[in-house]
């Protein structure tokens, strides 16, 4: 060992806690080696990381949070590693801990709900915090199924009555009667990302349950006009396709224990003729009110498949070059 290099031990437990932290066929290896002038030596159920102090110790910090995360019974993905991983590498893994020390609920199927990036921590943290919250950012970020799971679980600790949710079908032009079937065959397809994550947060019979109750409305945008949404966590998703009137009609029919969630990607905005887009809008005109939040999810908050962020930067230098050539 070089004499300006110094070695700390991993103890692990087993070989289920390994394959989590160090990968299958400890394919972590080279994504750590690749990263730091370090070098992993695998001694049974110890981990030696042998290099440079500084990042020996950033790397061990990083082990023994991963190790106490796996301890407590979750499931570490490669992804969840490689979020780590790249925390480390921007002297930041303090916040590893926090990160994934914040559970929102379990699943009826034992799935553990927390935040998987730095903003989304932030979108959970300003939905506790703010009685309206406006969250954009592109697909893939967790918008909709993180607001839907902090619904959730205010409904279940009775700091609600009942929840809210809606999309705007712009698709159908708001005016669903031309469309076959009954009222509810017309708007299910517009709602249907809605039925997902409901059915994953819940599990069928209890979403079924609540939506014969009333405790659990689903509808279009339009429907929610001249009503007042007490007791209620409304969620607004698709935002950008909202038009500046149907915005401020949803906001202003909040009441009294109520919170609101708008999400939506404004680089994807499908209103006809040119119109702008009410949350775009809406980012603008309330981002100085006391009591509203505004949080911007970005590519580096993707969950999705890896290529997911590719794709999203390939677009956005593709119009940064349109716009360029524009104005040139």
């Amino acid at each position: 060992m070089d004499d300006n290099n110094t070695s700390r031990t991993v103890m692990l437990t087993g070989g289920d806690e390994s394959v989590q932290l160090l990968g299958r066929q400890d394919r972590h290896f080279s994504l750590i080696e690749d990263k730091f002038a370090v070098h992993l030596i695998p001694k049974g159920h110890e981990l030696v990381i042998e290099g440079a102090p500084e990042d020996v110790e950033v790397l061990y910090t990083m082990f023994q949070e991963l190790i106490a995360h796996i301890r407590k019974g979750h499931l570490l993905t490669g992804r969840e590693f490689e979020y780590a991983l790249k925390l480390a590498e921007q002297g930041n893994v303090a916040s590893i801990r926090s990160l994934f020390s914040d559970l929102v609920l379990v699943t009826p199927r034992g799935k553990q709900i927390r935040p998987k990036t730095i903003g989304q921590k932030r979108y959970l943290e300003a939905i506790r915090s703010y009685d309206i919250v406006l969250s954009i950012g592109p697909a893939g970020t967790g918008k909709t199924y993180l607001a839907l799971a902090m619904a959730v679980d205010a409904l279940k600790s009775k700091q609600v009555q009942r929840l809210i949710l809606t999309r705007p079908a712009v698709e159908a032009g708001e005016h669903l009667g031309f469309l076959p079937g009954d009222f509810q065959e017309k708007v299910d397809p517009y709602l249907r990302p809605i039925y997902d994550g409901l059915y994953d947060l819940l599990g069928v019979d209890v979403f079924q349950k609540y939506r014969e109750k009333g405790i659990i409305e689903i509808a279009p945008l339009a429907y929610m006009r001249g009503r007042t949404l007490d007791d209620s966590f409304v969620i607004l998703d698709e935002g950008q396709n909202a038009t500046t009137e149907q915005m401020k009609m949803l906001l202003t029919r909040l009441g009294f224990g109520s919170k609101a969630v708008v999400t939506g990607d404004v680089t994807q905005v499908d209103l006809p003729g040119g119109r702008f887009s009410g949350l775009e809008e809406a980012s603008r005109i309330l981002s100085g009110i006391e009591g509203i939040g505004l949080v911007y999810l970005t590519d580096k908050d993707v969950v999705r498949h890896p290529l997911v962020q590719s794709i999203i930067k390939a677009y956005e230098a593709y119009e940064a070059s349109k716009e360029r050539g524009s104005d040139g």
